[in-house]
């Protein structure tokens, strides 16, 4: 075969490195149960939407298919956004053992292959979960009501975001940008860059016309693959406009087909980032870059890493604590970023009521942007709950710390307990966000009440006026929130003590987690719109749905009744929050119990692994 050809087919068919990686992964238990949970949730919902959906003529059918195609085309995105810097996070954690790329650079492989071997090798699976969804978007389309070109555009929307997210994983791996603590930096700059796009679309959205529902795309529209989808298949709620002929073809093109833009602006960043690393790794053999920007930035005093320069600290009756306190908050990364969400979180609270005073911000749009500021704080705290917890066992087992502290006195108890007190107390900078923001709701509420009192619609022609924020959900997150975080850092734990390495535990924690309560919050707002008074109680269980029912109570909650009465959800939120947190507390207790009896045999039985 000539020359031109094997090199081209070692770029990809025959890549060993790509190989590798799918003939591994392929075998892999954890594999399998990610590609049916992800087919299971699309069914799931496809089912929910079709059982809901109304009978009668085919045109209904087709309605009710394509409502269901649409659902399920947006959970498709959702998934893939989350899933992809799971299966990227191996490319990622890769950089923290220089070893393995000192291996690769000794192989004859070249610096495209590596980088195109590392990046389809992983990609491989989450292109598969695409294709494996095919039959369940063909079974929509036979309801009709769905052409085929779109079908085929969500599909390359999807595709196209689970590229980009590849390709910058892989980068962050090449350039050894940071360690393992970037696979949880990388997961949550994806859930604010999301958020933060479509809050600004949020705001930029203009009427198609003078007196329009319809809204025109923005410049964030292309930015943004749920803004895109939604371009593509909400084709008379949020219509792609023509800016003018005054407008250079560029604009025209991004305004006009978003879909397109965003297809050709994901792949170009792609390509260009497979090209840098190319570049860039020949570079990662030497000994420029080893050590983080912002540590170097910052060493001084505070940061240093001469143990002589820093205060005698005592580490009080459970040194686990201690240490799992100090030794995480000990580096300028961990500082600033646990006060730093916290300053910027509240902030950010702050100036969304000074735009709202000052009449940039109307109260629809004050309400919409407090839920997702808090929607999004909230899902931060929970996957960094996670992602430290997840591991805080299987990262000593790693690094050797594990063999040596099961040689001293100390016992499974008091180590498990250790962990969730130090833990605890790391995080709780990030677990007053949301509550800071809430409260600044309700103060703001309390004080400015004519001009932030909401007006619902009930039964009829009936009216409700209600308060921006409920006091009840308030009360209710604080009671909440510590002991929801509590079981968070349990699960993680428990996984952590379970998994071989640190991956394996993020992967299995995040996935129950998200499965746990995303049961939990579905089942609270069917309870919470079928039951007028222990509804609310229910939906105390997940801090999300709490901080929903808060700003939008006629969302989850009853309020297709005659008589609604708000003092009466406070109240039923805050008894449910009582029980909440009761109900929290005791399964982290039997947690507790459960992990302590199995410890030493489950770290018997991984013993040595690394």
């Amino acid at each position: 075969m000539p020359a031109a050809i094997t090199w081209l087919l070692d770029l990809l068919p025959t890549n060993p490195i790509c190989q590798r990686l799918i003939r591994g992964g392929s075998t892999r238990m954890r594999h399998l149960y990610v590609r049916s949970g992800y087919l299971a949730i699309l069914m799931v919902i496809l089912l929910i939407m079709l059982l809901q959906a109304p009978g009668g003529s085919l045109r209904e059918v087709a309605q009710s298919g394509a409502a269901a195609f649409t659902v399920v085309a947006f959970g498709q995105v959702a998934l893939i956004c989350l899933l992809t810097p799971i299966f990227m996070a191996g490319a990622i954690a890769q950089e923290a053992n220089p070893r393995t790329w000192d291996i690769l650079l000794t192989t004859p492989l070249n610096a495209l292959q590596i980088v195109l071997g590392n990046l389809f090798g992983r990609l491989f699976f989450i292109l598969a979960l695409l294709a494996s969804s095919l039959p369940l978007f063909l079974f929509a389309q036979s309801f009709g009501g769905i052409p085929g070109d779109v079908i085929l555009l969500s599909y390359l929307v999807a595709g196209g975001s689970a590229l980009l997210v590849a390709a910058i994983a892989v980068t962050l791996s090449v350039t050894r940008t940071a360690g393992r603590r970037a696979v949880f930096a990388f997961y949550v700059s994806v859930i604010v860059y999301l958020a933060v796009t479509w809050l600004i679309d949020n705001r930029l959205q203009t009427p198609v016309s003078v007196g329009s529902l319809a809204t025109a795309t923005t410049v964030m529209t292309p930015l943004n693959p749920f803004l895109t989808l939604q371009s593509l298949l909400d084709a008379e709620g949020y219509i792609p406009v023509d800016p003018g002929d005054g407008a250079g073809a560029i604009a025209r093109w991004w305004f006009g087909s978003p879909v397109s833009a965003f297809i050709w602006l994901t792949v170009g960043i792609s390509i260009l980032l497979i090209l840098f690393s190319t570049a860039r790794l020949r570079v990662i053999g030497t000994r420029a870059g080893h050590e983080n920007l912002l540590t170097r930035l910052l060493r001084g005093r505070r940061f240093a890493s001469n143990e002589d320069q820093r205060p005698i600290r005592t580490p009080g009756t459970n040194p686990i604590a201690w240490r799992e306190t100090t030794s995480r908050g000990s580096g300028a990364l961990g500082f600033i970023g646990r006060w730093g969400f916290l300053v910027l979180g509240t902030l950010t609270t702050i100036v969304l009521f000074l735009l709202f005073r000052g009449g940039t911000l109307g109260l629809d749009d004050l309400r919409v942007s407090l839920l997702a500021l808090l929607v999004a704080e909230l899902g931060i705290l929970t996957l960094a709950t996670v992602n430290l917890s997840a591991t805080a066992v299987s990262r000593e087992r790693e690094d050797g710390t594990l063999d040596l502290i099961l040689t001293t006195p100390i016992q499974p108890g008091p180590y498990l307990a250790g962990k969730l007190r130090g833990l605890l107390q790391y995080l709780w900078p990030l677990l007053l966000v949301p509550v800071i923001s809430l409260l600044i709701a309700l103060m703001y509420s309390n004080f400015h009440p004519d001009t932030t009192t909401v007006t619902v619609m009930g039964v009829g022609t009936t009216q409700y006026s209600l308060p921006l924020v409920s006091w009840g959900s308030v009360v209710g997150l604080l009671l909440v929130l510590p002991m929801f975080v509590a079981f968070a850092v349990m699960i993680g734990l428990q996984n952590s003590i379970r998994s071989k390495g640190t991956i394996g535990s993020i992967v299995a924690a995040i996935g129950i987690v998200i499965v746990t309560f995303g049961i939990v919050g579905f089942c609270g707002v069917l309870g919470g719109r079928a039951i007028p008074v222990v509804g609310p109680a229910m939906n105390a269980l997940s801090p999300f749905n709490m901080v929903i029912g808060g700003l939008f109570p006629e969302a989850i909650f009853s309020i297709d009744v005659e008589r609604f009465d708000i003092s009466t959800v406070n109240a039923s939120l805050l008894v449910g929050a009582v029980v909440s947190a009761v109900i929290y507390a005791g399964i982290v207790v039997g947690m507790h119990a459960s992990m302590k009896k199995s410890f030493m045999m489950t770290v018997r039985r991984l013993a040595g692994t690394r």
